[in-house]
């Protein structure tokens, strides 16, 4: 299989492509499209990801395609980092596709068919954006994955918020796909080649390194919502279906944090210690405002649109550290870092994807998207609520789950950094260190606001009475998904010893030296200074469980005495009178008052029905793009104003502008 892994990957392609054009053969039966197609694309989506786990590790195998222009043939190339996230797109794809199975509904937005062809481009273009070899089969794949996924979010384009959503995605992406092609446009140095391996062999001088690497931060960092172009992640994420934001959010940032690694440790010659400082400080900053952000949402799906931009943060943040210990020759903790990286986008692909398809089968059940009428649903949906716990408890980062393996790593690569060459960089890396554990600690605490207000407590609306649980092909996708965080947090030796590969072909190193033939026990660093074995933690959870449990038992014997609760001294109490998403996220908007912009409509005395509400705004979209959108507005009129639709106007343009054109020949 290894030896012609590229092929195969290939046909994955070819066959997620052809998936999608049968659903436009019949594109109103939904019973075709749903218990057909999309289970026929998780099975190519599984076995993608078989091919790129036999691929990690072996030889790049190379290929060109006679297709695209006579000479702009398309370059394609697989070698241990496109294999890793073939890897993370065809597990957790085939997961999404088959919640897909069960979740679309007729009359929902666009025809079946048409959704399912929207869906598998989707897939295809992704997979080639990773095997794209040359800047052209790149741009074509990444303008395709931009393209099929905006028709994927406004799929019930009949509402006007869900199109200005679009629309604001569809501008920022393709705002960062002009700074990408302008970074290919760097890295090939003025030889006219676009293909990737004479970008490797290609030495830049002077400042063109520079230039090429914060035009790759910028353009992927647009696609995956760092500062300041986050802005269309928490508009995308409510408008999409649940299964597209699972797949925007679990696999689509990654190619951006693809393409990042891509042009920064292997199209660039080498690396500064300076790029890393300002990766870092972008990336602690994004993950903070992130988390900050999402501990005041009230919609369940920006919620969670809000914790994926603080997870990409901690992931730039993770790169901004491997470039600085790479740039000093630390290579066993550029390593360790780079390892914490790729172990924590294959962690947030699952728990994240696992969380946004468990809301879409709230969201089915309850037709509710707003934390305020929810509650009590784990009475009801109990097949959900337990599974959405483990996805709650693995992105909160609590062990033996796998969110805590790569929080942990990363951790570990900031307490035991030595000292560096810079002073700056000594002050500012236990800082970085603080503010990565400040945003765990808030993440921690937006995952109990988010699980407690849905699945515990009364239901606050009656109509909740009436939910019911997801269906069987609902269920196997979350079971897959929560098993994954759970086998990817017990085992992280035999997953760092997955991801070695790719150390090895970035870093020149890789993370496994102490004690690697142990599978027990995890050593980043050696096993005097830090260890941890993810399995004892479980059996020790397990343990203090049950010897809870029974002595309990053995105390009570089974007599209960059953007795009115103290309700304060009130016995008429409703389920309204539960704690609010709002008056959760009360302490962090008041912490955090100047983060936010902040609308209140404050009730007058003398009102007969007083309604009291608050608004969170960003202060980013005011001071920056609400500017920029006014004076594109302006230019437009200004640029109108020629139009005057009479053809001697016209005439007259075009004689001065021959007249001009004279004068400068001349």
């Amino acid at each position: 299989m290894s030896d012609n892994a590229l092929g195969l990957v290939i046909a994955a392609v070819v066959a997620w492509i052809v998936i999608g054009a049968l659903g436009l053969v019949r594109p109103r039966e939904l019973r075709f499209v749903s218990h057909l197609l999309f289970p026929l694309g998780a099975a190519v989506g599984l076995a993608l990801a078989v091919v790129a786990f036999f691929a990690l590790g072996q030889l790049p195998q190379s290929t060109v395609l006679p297709l695209g222009l006579p000479d702009l043939p398309f370059h394609l190339r697989l070698d241990s980092l496109s294999a890793f996230f073939l890897l993370l797109l065809g597990a957790v794809g085939a997961a999404i596709s088959v919640f897909a199975a069960g979740y679309f509904r007729s009359g929902e937005g666009a025809a079946p068919g048409l959704l399912c062809f929207e869906y598998h481009l989707f897939l295809a273009a992704m997979a080639l954006v990773l095997v794209a070899d040359d800047a052209y089969l790149f741009m074509v794949s990444w303008e395709a994955m931009a393209l099929s996924s905006f028709f994927l979010v406004t799929t019930d384009h009949r509402i006007p918020e869900i199109r200005q959503a679009g629309f604001l995605y569809l501008l920022i992406a393709h705002v960062g796909a002009i700074a990408i092609l302008l970074c290919f446009g760097v890295l090939q140095g003025g030889s006219g080649d676009y293909t990737f391996g004479s970008m490797r062999s290609m030495v830049l001088t002077g400042a063109w390194p520079s230039v090429a690497f914060f035009l790759a931060l910028f353009g992927f960092g647009a696609k995956a919502g760092l500062l300041p172009m986050h802005v269309w992640l928490p508009e995308a994420h409510p408008a999409a279906p649940s299964p597209v934001s699972a797949l925007m959010s679990g696999v689509m940032l990654k190619t951006a944090i693809y393409g990042f690694l891509r042009v920064t440790f292997d199209l660039l010659q080498g690396q500064l210690w300076w790029w890393g400082v300002i990766a870092l400080v972008l990336g602690l900053a994004t993950a903070l405002f992130g988390v900050i952000f999402a501990c005041v949402q009230s919609d369940m799906k920006r919620l969670l649109a809000y914790s994926s931009i603080e997870n990409i943060g901690i992931i730039v943040a993770g790169i901004g550290l491997t470039i600085l210990f790479k740039s000093y020759g630390k290579t066993l903790l550029a390593a360790i870092t780079l390892t914490a990286v790729l172990y924590h986008a294959l962690n947030h692909a699952f728990f994240k994807s696992l969380l946004f398809l468990a809301t879409g089968s709230v969201l089915h059940a309850t037709h509710e998207r707003s934390l305020g009428k929810l509650g009590g649903l784990i009475h009801r949906m109990p097949w959900v609520a337990w599974l959405a716990l483990v996805g709650t408890l693995a992105i909160a980062g609590l062990p033996p789950l796998n969110g805590f393996v790569s929080e942990w790593l990363l951790l570990q690569a900031f307490l035991f950094t030595p000292s560096l060459p810079q002073s700056f960089v000594n002050m500012l890396v236990p800082l970085a260190a603080g503010a990565l554990v400040l945003a765990v600690a808030l993440s921690a605490y937006v995952m109990v606001k988010f699980y407690g207000i849905i699945f515990l407590g009364r239901p606050r609306e009656s109509n909740l009475a009436y939910a019911k649980d997801a269906g069987w092909f609902e269920r196997a996708a979350l079971s897959f998904l929560a098993l994954g965080c759970v086998v990817l947090g017990i085992f992280p030796v035999n997953v760092i010893a997955m991801l070695d590969p790719v150390n090895a072909m970035l870093i020149g190193s890789t993370a496994l030296h102490a004690d690697s033939g142990n599978w027990l026990l995890l050593t980043p660093i050696n096993a005097d200074r830090a260890s941890y074995s993810p399995l004892i933690v479980l059996i020790g959870i397990v343990a203090v469980v049950l010897l809870t449990a029974q002595v309990v038992h053995r105390l009570y014997h089974g007599r209960v005495r059953r007795a009115p609760p103290w309700d304060c001294g009130f016995p008429l109490q409703t389920p309204r009178m539960q704690d609010t998403a709002e008056g959760f996220g009360q302490p962090i908007r008041e912490v955090f008052d100047a983060v936010f912009r902040i609308e209140r409509q404050l009730p007058s005395p003398f009102d007969t029905a007083p309604k009291y509400a608050v608004k969170v705004g960003d202060h980013l979209w005011h001071w920056l793009y609400l500017p920029l959108a006014r004076g594109a507005d302006a230019l437009g009129r200004l640029v109108g104003m020629i139009q005057q639709g009479r053809i001697s106007v016209y005439l007259t343009y075009s004689f001065f502008t021959l007249l001009a054109l004279l004068f400068f020949v001349r």
